[in-house]
């Protein structure tokens, strides 16, 4: 899976909020890894996989695609703060895990990088989030295209002061 273009995009995004918010030279990673903990909930509550006490349906696929895409947006910032931009490989074989099952691994994931921050606890992490990605149903493209739709949101945001 070819990232570049989304980590010079994210790179971008990155160094406009450090400057804007006087964050140069700041250790943010701890901040980013708990952003991420939150958006990665935030994902898991969107698909209701895990709400076995309710019969309410799951969002819309554009919701949880969204949602998705702002996990994306901190694991790549992660990994340029630690200089680890990697390429990707999809494990089809996540899709016969049940979703509660990934997402309790990329939590698990998170902490590892969390405590390793190694080339090899993010590559598991990465991959373990996009394949939970394609196990929702969704393609990179449709994953490229939201990411670039959320990234002018964001860009947007820090025009307004956000």
């Amino acid at each position: 899976m070819m990232l570049e273009k989304l980590y010079s995009m994210q790179r971008e995004l990155d160094k406009r909020i450090k400057g804007e918010h006087s964050l140069q030279g700041k250790l943010l990673f701890d901040k980013k890894i708990l952003a991420l903990l939150v958006e990665i909930g935030e994902l898991a509550n969107e698909t209701r996989c895990f709400k076995f006490w309710s019969t309410k349906p799951a969002s819309s696929d554009d919701m949880i695609l969204e949602e998705f895409v702002d996990g994306v947006h901190f694991i790549l910032s992660l990994g340029i703060e630690l200089g680890l931009e990697e390429e990707i490989e999809i494990n089809e074989s996540f899709n016969d895990i049940s979703l509660v099952d990934q997402f309790n691994n990329i939590y698990a994931h998170v902490d590892t990088f969390r405590n390793e921050k190694s080339d090899e606890s993010y590559q598991q992490l990465m991959t373990s989030y996009f394949s939970l990605g394609s196990s929702l149903g969704f393609t990179f493209e449709q994953i490229e295209s939201a990411y670039h739709a959320k990234n002018e949101v964001n860009h947007e945001r820090q025009d307004r002061g956000y």
